[in-house]
């Protein structure tokens, strides 16, 4: 096997030589599949081993499509909920593993690492502690999400010259509308819904009273939930947690303590030689016996992850874990969106498949096309006659990605889940103005009132933004009684929260759009005992990971001269980051009646 495998590798780096060419290139792939050679090799976790739990990733719901951590020393940029979870329970019962250490600070991008999966987390961190095993967190500069985490260890250091940065929550829409009146583009909305507001950044300059009110509850919501985990785990109350933040803002070491945020302050060479007595190297030249939580994981075998969580990986039955993270979008869409006829044919196979007596449903989505929710939702309602459904909310589940949950047989959710946005709209552009200033015009011939209503050549009639308005209207009442209908609620209460507004996880179950408060973990726990599977089945994740070679030519890209990747430091590469990222958002708008089922605005939350 070892032989096919070095061949096989062999074979790429030829085809890499002669479809890309150049020496430099060929040096750093060998580089590499060296690195990959070296990570083959069995990886040893020593008695009275410190796990480094380094948050310097962007933690998401879904598997990445292939491990290149190979490529990169073992350090992975991007975590799974999952593994991270798994891998601090398998920890906490493992008599090599002495303690854990927190360090460095997180990196989210897209829909990772949100308040939802970090308080799933933040939990097994918790179950760790409970153990009896130690917890430490040594932070530099701790953004909230990075002090959410780390404030739940017993022992919270701050570097001497360090800072916690917890002013509170805030989320800042960028307005478009400046631009296109300048450059004339002309935008049309139709939609239903008083705080369905995500077309305000493109028809308006600032935020309408609804949507900040919208925004203002549900902000207050997620910062109630953190502020009382975070005193709760300090000792102190909440209160005292928001008179430190409201006093200092940017937390300087000496403050933090005061405030009881930390437990004491320490240069890193202090926390090192601290954790080389603990784990038997006081005096060394070596430092502290470790092993990260990234190779932990990878250590551990199936069979080993079997016996930490009590599961039976034998015999036919199976739960299928099924997610549901990005946009969503019409026909098979890309790496990072939620396609709908690629999704619900996967969803078509689980259902047909006898050996899966179960789908968990894990949503992290704020919508998208309506269509293809609708497509998707269609699936799960057939799926859902034939085997349990069961819905597990991670940070974001509004608009579509409430539409493809609610006939979930239950719908778990996180206090700080953002769900709800039941609403739809229509957003038309037309160029007209902006091709007239470059002199270029545009004329045309039909063969019916309608006939070329979609264009973008020219604003909409208002006969025409009518028939638009009519197809946002029965959209909405579908959606609204899809709710009533799977959620057992009266259509005029449905009508009454619906209306666009997101909800935090917390509102939403006393609403009843969400059945209970609890993670991931829960639900499969859930979904095992509604198909009387008890301990014996085995969980399956959809979608697989990628072949060898596909992420190799991927990875390559990734790490040319040409890559992007480091061009978000710095102010400009920020703000350059914050126009791609919206522009991105505008491309996944295909649904083909132009209508969509989407969370209010690109809700970033920091």
């Amino acid at each position: 096997m070892k032989n096919f495998f070095t061949s096989m590798l062999g074979a790429l780096v030829a085809l890499i030589i002669f479809t890309v060419g150049g020496s430099l290139l060929f040096i750093g792939f060998i580089g590499a599949i060296a690195a990959m050679n070296n990570k083959q090799k069995t990886e040893t976790v020593e008695q009275g081993s410190y796990l480094v739990f380094d948050l310097d990733a962007n933690i998401t719901d879904s598997p990445p499509l292939v491990d290149l951590s190979m490529f990169t020393g073992g350090r992975s940029e991007t975590l799974q909920l999952r593994v991270v979870t798994r891998a601090l329970r398998m920890a906490a019962k493992d008599n090599r593993i002495t303690g854990v250490l927190l360090k460095g600070a997180l990196t989210p991008s897209g829909y990772g690492s949100g308040f939802a999966a970090l308080r799933e987390v933040r939990l097994a961190l918790a179950d760790f502690k409970a153990s009896g095993k130690p917890v430490m967190a040594y932070l530099t500069f701790a953004q909230p999400k990075d002090y959410y985490l780390a404030s739940v260890a017993d022992d919270v250091v701050l570097d001497p010259y360090g800072m916690i940065l917890l002013p509170g929550l805030a989320s800042e829409p960028v307005f478009f509308a400046g631009a296109f009146e300048k450059y004339g583009i002309g935008v049309q909305v139709t939609r239903v819904g008083k705080y369905k507001s995500y077309v305000e950044p493109y028809v308006r300059k600032e935020m309408s009273p609804e949507n900040r009110e919208e925004v203002q509850k549900l902000l207050n919501d997620i910062w109630g939930s953190l502020v009382g985990d975070i005193a709760k785990s300090r000792g102190i109350t909440p209160a005292a947690v928001q008179a430190t933040v409201d006093a200092e803002g940017l937390i300087r070491p000496e403050a933090a303590k005061a405030g009881k945020l930390v437990d004491r302050i320490a240069y890193r060479d202090e926390i090192i030689d601290d954790l080389k007595a603990k784990t038997g190297r006081r005096g060394s030249k070596e430092s502290f016996k470790q092993i990260s939580l990234a190779s932990y994981a990878r250590a551990s075998s199936d069979q080993t992850a079997s016996a930490f969580s009590g599961l039976a990986m034998g015999g036919g039955n199976r739960i299928a874990l099924v997610y549901a993270e990005g946009s969503i979008v019409d026909g098979d869409g890309q790496p990072g969106e939620i396609g709908g006829d690629k999704f619900s044919r996967e969803l078509r196979s689980l259902r047909q498949d006898d050996s899966i007596k179960a789908i968990v449903l894990r949503v992290n989505s704020p919508g998208g096309s309506a269509s293809a929710s609708e497509v998707i939702q269609r699936e799960l309602r057939l799926a859902r006659k034939v085997k349990p459904v069961i819905v597990s909310m991670g940070s974001y589940a509004a608009s579509g990605g409430y539409w493809i949950s609610t006939y979930g047989d239950r719908i778990f959710a996180e206090p700080t889940t953002i769900t709800g946005s039941i609403g739809v709209f229509g957003m038309q552009f037309d160029v007209k103005k902006l091709a007239n200033d470059f002199g270029v015009t545009f004329d045309s011939v039909t063969t019916g009132k309608f006939a070329g209503s979609l264009t973008i050549t020219r604003p909409k009639t208002d006969e025409e933004l009518a028939v638009l308005q009519r197809m946002v209207d029965w959209i909405y009442e579908q959606f609204t009684a899809k709710v009533a209908d799977s959620r057992h609620l009266k259509i005029e209460f449905v009508r009454e929260i619906a209306q666009g507004r997101v909800w935090s996880g917390a509102e939403a179950q006393k609403l009843g759009l969400v059945d209970e408060i609890g993670g991931l973990d829960v639900a499969i726990k859930y979904a095992a005992e509604k198909a009387g599977l008890g301990t014996s089945y085995r969980l399956v994740e959809y979608p697989r990971k990628k072949e060898l070679a596909e992420a190799i030519s991927e990875y390559l890209q990734k790490v040319s001269p040409n890559s992007q990747a480091h061009a978000n430091t710095g102010l400009v590469g920020q703000i350059t980051e914050r126009l791609q990222d919206e522009l991105k958002v505008l491309q996944a708008f295909n649904d083909p009646q132009g209508v969509y089922a989407r969370m209010p605005l690109e809700l970033s939350i920091h």
